[in-house]
């Protein structure tokens, strides 16, 4: 896997098919290997980049208490390696979404649209932030392990579940490298996001929505409140999925993000 040195630390990164830039950046407790439907079906189209966020997959994690600014500018560097000079898209899930945003506010002028998969512009509410507070204090006395093993489950829809019961063991295995430092360091740097909601009303790019009916995580309302937002949207509901429709409904993610991207090139 290539690699970029970040404040010390090796970000790795994978690199599939040639043409328009296209960033992929996975979520929490995840790696990049989560977007490995997406990533089969769009590499012939474009030139996939998926990295592994610090303290992900094989990259390392970074010191102190990183914020999702710092990942968006170890992400900006990658793409100064990958598409120097030369507009991109990227697509966050989850925590990968929140990191997107942060790029949207720092590198904006490198984009050529961007999109929320499972994920929103909005900060924690205050409830919110008390959930992670309690996560952090269950990691520290129980592991990261014990953690995500009650939290991965409910990531899918009842009928993702049944349908897919290995889907829970699929995920679980790509947590596996992630210590239980980095698990806190993500929580704290969610807790801290700021609302980043206007972003979305004034961005003049395009946006695209990919929404779960059934996520507990990032709810309908609040993904459809903010869908609104951008002068330039295009918004999907997966009627079967929860939090990870890249895997519960698979084609429909893909043709989702294939035909928001063959619209963007019709609007240059």
């Amino acid at each position: 896997m290539p690699d970029i040195l970040f404040k010390e630390k090796k970000i790795r990164y994978a690199v599939f098919g040639e043409g328009n830039a296209v960033l992929l950046l996975h979520g929490f407790g995840e790696n990049g290997r989560v977007w490995k439907n997406q990533i089969e079906h769009l590499q012939s189209h474009f030139k996939i980049v998926v990295p592994d966020l610090p303290g992900s997959g094989n990259s390392e994690p970074l010191q102190g208490e990183p914020t999702l600014d710092d990942f968006a500018d170890a992400i900006e560097k990658i793409m100064q390696q990958e598409s120097p000079g030369n507009k991109y898209s990227v697509f966050g899930h989850s925590m990968g979404g929140y990191t997107t945003m942060a790029f949207v506010e720092k590198y904006t002028d490198q984009l050529n649209s961007f999109g929320l998969v499972h994920s929103s512009a909005f900060a924690d509410i205050d409830e919110k932030k008390e959930i992670r507070k309690k996560g952090i204090s269950f990691i520290e006395k129980n592991g990261g392990a014990a953690f995500l093993k009650t939290v991965i489950p409910n990531l899918f829809s009842d009928e993702s579940k049944k349908a897919h019961p290995e889907f829970v063991e699929d995920l679980t295995s790509l947590t596996k490298e992630i210590t239980d430092n980095t698990l806190i360091q993500y929580y704290q740097a969610m807790i801290k996001r700021p609302d980043r909601s206007s972003l979305l009303r004034n961005t003049k790019l395009p946006v695209l929505f990919i929404i779960g009916k059934h996520d507990s995580t990032i709810p309908l309302d609040i993904s459809l409140k903010q869908s609104h937002l951008p002068s330039i949207s295009s918004v999907n509901i997966l009627d079967h999925s929860g939090h990870l429709g890249m895997w519960e409904e698979a084609e429909a993610t893909n043709k989702a993000i294939q035909a928001f991207l063959t619209m963007v090139v019709t609007l240059k």
